[in-house]
């Protein structure tokens, strides 16, 4: 059948999809809308399996935090290339499915893809449908959400970066010390938030190489595990949020930093996420 660029530009205004693409899905569906929908989003699911295995090396990180301060929301949508982190469509979408999760108040990724969307689909095939658009690999790398007495958050200005602060026993506002520290988060990384919150296989690890080193030192083999003890309590001095010296002022550390800004403030928990 005759396929007109009225339709031809009527799929695309539904879908979103290429020209040409359009065209090729009405020619098949022999003119047929719903099934011309369904054969871009095939298309979409063949290009996903095409692409499973291709590295997501940039995207966007999104955070929202309620109007009571109290809950924050964190996403990471990934894509392969730069370009596709500024198309309109990939950004659009991000912000929809973040509200999503924010407004129905989801918990973890998996709920989250399950999630039916308000034009029917979920998320997991609107991120394949797009995908088929693209051309890329798109996935969420990380989603989480954080509740305390209060939450603050940090974007950084390359959009690739955001951190969640929640503090507990709050005694009034700390988003000015909460930014202070959701910024070291974010330039020194800790991996925990205290010693006892670091994976034990890191701490085996670190222990390991303690080991190692000191053993390529020369050291006797029966001082190996007190020296490899010793760079331990090194290492959490610097990668545990609470013993890190505060950037601002190393003259304390971050433990110090909230008790002279509110006796008995805590961190109770922090999610740095980072394309």
């Amino acid at each position: 059948m005759n396929i007109t660029a009225a339709d031809v530009n009527k799929l695309r205004q539904m879908t979103g999809a290429g020209m040409m693409d359009c065209k090729k899905a009405l020619t098949e569906a022999e003119g047929d809308f719903e099934k011309a929908v369904e054969i871009l989003r095939k298309a979409g699911q063949k290009v996903a399996a095409k692409r499973a295995d291709n590295e997501t090396k940039e995207g966007i990180v999104l955070t929202n935090v309620s109007e009571d301060g109290k809950t924050a929301t964190i996403l990471a949508l990934a894509c392969e290339t730069e370009p596709v982190s500024k198309v309109e469509a990939f950004r659009t979408l991000a912000d929809d499915i973040l509200a999503a999760g924010v407004a129905n108040n989801i918990k973890d990724k998996e709920t989250l893809l399950a999630f039916t969307l308000a034009d029917g689909r979920t998320v997991e095939e609107s991120i394949t449908e797009l995908v088929g658009k693209i051309g890329e690999k798109l996935v969420i790398t990380e989603y989480a959400q954080v509740e305390a007495d209060q939450v603050v958050s940090y974007n950084h200005s390359t959009g690739k970066l955001g951190v969640l602060v929640a503090f507990g026993n709050t005694q009034g506002d700390v988003t000015e010390v909460g930014k202070d520290i959701a910024m070291q988060i974010a330039a020194m990384k800790p991996v925990g938030l205290d010693k006892d919150d670091v994976d034990p296989a890191i701490v085996q690890k670190e222990i390991e190489i303690g080991m190692d080193i000191a053993r390529q030192e020369g050291k006797p083999e029966a001082m190996l595990e007190k020296i490899a003890m010793g760079k331990l309590g090194k290492f959490y001095k610097e990668n545990t949020l609470l013993n890190q010296e505060f950037v601002k002022d190393n003259s304390i550390n971050i433990a110090q930093l909230l008790e002279n800004t509110q006796k008995g403030l805590k961190v109770t928990a922090f999610k740095r996420v980072q394309i």
